[in-house]
């Protein structure tokens, strides 16, 4: 019988769909609520369970009380040793104080569920005296600690735990969500934890385009190509990103880094939009996304862009869906990645090679993860 730790942060990503970029702080949670944000990551624990209970009758499951894995794990029929107190409110001194417990009970692993806060938790509580690994359920993810999605968590347990994989060193990043939300990247390395690695399951860090010159001139020459072939009165649902950033630059709009903005006959219309917001101003209307891989990570939805949605991506539909990329990016990506919390609509993603724009009139068949 091997000991798996589980943990979950019930409002890890409920910032995402209503672009607050992340719940850190009882005062964004309350706002995300107050949007109409719903959880996630109690969808996602759900998910990672459901993919590992051919091996339940192999694994001793301790997981924290209530909302913190206990309700999840019933569920799904595992039996599971609780930690902690149920509650209705939960904090990140609850993380850590579960975490530290799982290590004492000699846990094989310790699984979370949420995102680069979460992750920073677990850090401070554990540090590297147990293996642990990320089922991505936040925000933002810049840490190379996640699975690339709860399936593949799953599948990486039951490799590391019946037949082996190697641990490796990996970073513990966090974003400073404030400074996000007004548009700037500040991310700092907070150490390391070890995780089993297997390289095609778990997402590298969050890499950063080079701003050198030639950068910039592709960048240029894949927006101009991008904005002659414009439709008129469509909406264009552009994503965070430099690379997307451009097209507004070159018809002198001004666009948000790290939000979704809206584009309408050349001219911006909304910014920093929501998913009810983007729905409400599609409708009825041709519309088209423009999004950009992450650098390193190579996913097109589902890190830091939750407001183009599953609803949003189905009513725009797949052949509507415009993927730009500088040479450079592309050149460290072996695929493309999807992670939209609709497995359907994964797999829809997974069967088709996606149309990357590279250049002026340059493109390349990427395929999806």
């Amino acid at each position: 019988m091997k000991i798996l730790g589980f943990i979950v942060n019930p409002i890890a990503g409920m910032g995402g769909a209503v672009g607050l970029k992340g719940t850190d702080g009882d005062a964004v949670l309350e706002k995300a609520i107050a949007l109409g944000a719903k959880p996630v990551a109690p969808e996602r624990a759900l998910r990672f369970l459901i993919e590992l209970k051919p091996f339940m009758e192999k694994i001793k499951l301790i997981t924290g009380a209530g909302a913190m894995g206990e309700d999840e794990a019933k569920k799904c029929g595992f039996q599971c040793t609780v930690v902690g107190k149920r509650k209705e409110k939960t904090s990140a001194r609850d993380t850590m104080e579960i975490a530290r417990s799982i290590k004492g009970m000699g846990a094989a692993l310790l699984v979370f569920c949420g995102g680069d806060g979460t992750a920073r938790d677990i850090y401070n509580a554990v540090g590297m005296g147990i293996p642990v690994l990320g089922v991505p359920s936040g925000v933002k993810m810049h840490s190379a600690v996640f699975a690339v999605d709860p399936q593949a968590a799953a599948r990486i347990v039951a490799k590391f735990i019946f037949e082996g994989l190697p641990l490796k060193e990996a970073e513990v990043m966090d974003v400073d969500e404030e400074a996000f939300r007004q548009g700037r990247v500040s991310a700092e390395l907070y150490g390391y934890v070890l995780i089993p690695y297997e390289p095609y399951l778990i997402q590298d860090a969050k890499m950063a385009s080079p701003m050198t010159e030639s950068e910039l001139r592709n960048q240029a020459a894949i927006a101009i190509y991008i904005i002659e072939n414009m439709k008129p009165d469509a909406v264009y649902i552009i994503g965070p990103g430099t690379t997307t950033r451009t097209i507004a630059d070159l018809l002198d709009e001004s666009k948000t880094l790290l939000g979704v903005d809206l584009l309408l006959n050349k001219k911006m219309i909304a910014k920093d939009v929501n998913e009810k917001q983007v729905l409400e101003a599609i409708e009825g209307k041709k519309a088209y996304i423009i999004v950009t891989p992450i650098g390193g990570q190579g996913f097109i939805f589902g890190r830091g862009n939750q407001q183009i949605s599953s609803k949003v991506i189905c009513k725009v539909g797949l052949d509507n869906i415009i993927v730009i990329a500088t040479k450079s990016k592309l050149e460290n990506l072996r695929s493309l990645r999807v992670d939209t919390g609709d497995q359907r609509l994964d797999e829809e993603f997974r069967k088709r090679k996606i149309k990357v724009i590279i250049d002026y009139k340059m493109e390349r068949l990427m395929p999806v993860e």
